[in-house]
């Protein structure tokens, strides 16, 4: 337990130091503009010069203890964790530049660290607070997609910059904020996505013995009929990568090309054979 605490707070810290340079390497020195908490904090920088690392903290600790009542203990302990190395790491990296001038570069690897530094905060449990917090509260209460739920509270501070910076800088941040949504929902679903499968099959035993041979994955046996004739019928429910596709959709050819199958992604799979369930 101890040594998964570690890991977790590691990434944390590492994941708030390469979203703060997002901000000051790529955002700031090309007036881009931002979403949620951060969005604000570029808004008033960019009108009073206000620390963005210090406005950041006074408000994402505002909305902390509005998200308390909602997020569970350790998740706040690592929220708060992100919150002061994010805002740290703000300070400290404010005079920070990269010698680019070309705006469509700068947005990509904007969006680029800034998915990857909320990435691995959401990842172990954590969230940077801010529209981070309504992200973590849509996902619980309503089951929305973490990444995409965080770009439309973004979006939403996003647009209101418009008279601040801009119609072109504002297409930019659009741009920045969706690559940042896709590079967080690479992190946060892992590098090795699954897929299940469902066959309906005449041959299901001779497939099951060959899947369990061959690919070494274990088979689930469902059983069902069919709504017309009644018929009784085994399903098989099978969860692989999807390098090993290719190969059962041969072991299912080899033994009955008229086999039913459906192909589903799946995004977090936990248990023997796979990741162990750890929370």
């Amino acid at each position: 337990m101890k040594k998964k605490l570690m890991s977790d707070m590691a990434h944390i810290i590492v994941g708030a130091l390469i979203f703060a340079l997002s901000i000051n390497l790529f955002v700031i020195p090309n007036e881009f503009g931002e979403g949620g908490v951060t969005g604000i904090t570029i808004i008033l920088y960019y009108l009073f010069e206000w620390s963005p690392g210090l406005v950041s903290l006074i408000f994402n600790s505002f909305l902390l203890l509005i998200g308390y009542r909602y997020l569970d203990k350790m998740t706040v302990i690592y929220t708060i964790v992100a919150v002061v190395f994010y805002s740290f790491f703000l300070y400290v990296t404010e005079d920070w530049r990269i010698a680019s001038d070309e705006l469509t570069i700068n947005a990509v690897f904007g969006g680029l660290f800034s998915g990857i530094g909320i990435g691995m905060i959401i990842r172990v449990g954590g969230t940077t607070a801010g529209t981070t917090i309504l992200a973590r509260i849509a996902n619980k209460y309503l089951d929305w997609n973490v990444s995409y739920a965080l770009l439309f509270f973004d979006l939403i501070v996003a647009f209101s910059s418009y008279f601040i910076i801009g119609a072109e800088a504002l297409m930019f941040t659009i741009v920045m904020l969706y690559i940042g949504t896709k590079v967080m929902d690479f992190i946060i679903e892992g590098v090795n996505p699954k897929k299940a499968v469902t066959i309906i099959s005449k041959e299901q035993t001779k497939i099951a013995e060959q899947v369990n041979v061959l690919l070494d994955r274990g088979v689930t046996v469902l059983y069902g009929h069919g709504h017309y004739t009644k018929t009784p019928q085994e399903i098989l429910y099978i969860v692989i990568s999807k390098q090993e596709l290719a190969l059962l959709k041969k072991i299912v050819k080899a033994h009955d090309k008229n086999a039913f199958i459906t192909i589903h992604d799946v995004r977090d799979v936990f248990g023997e054979g796979f990741i162990e369930l750890s929370k």
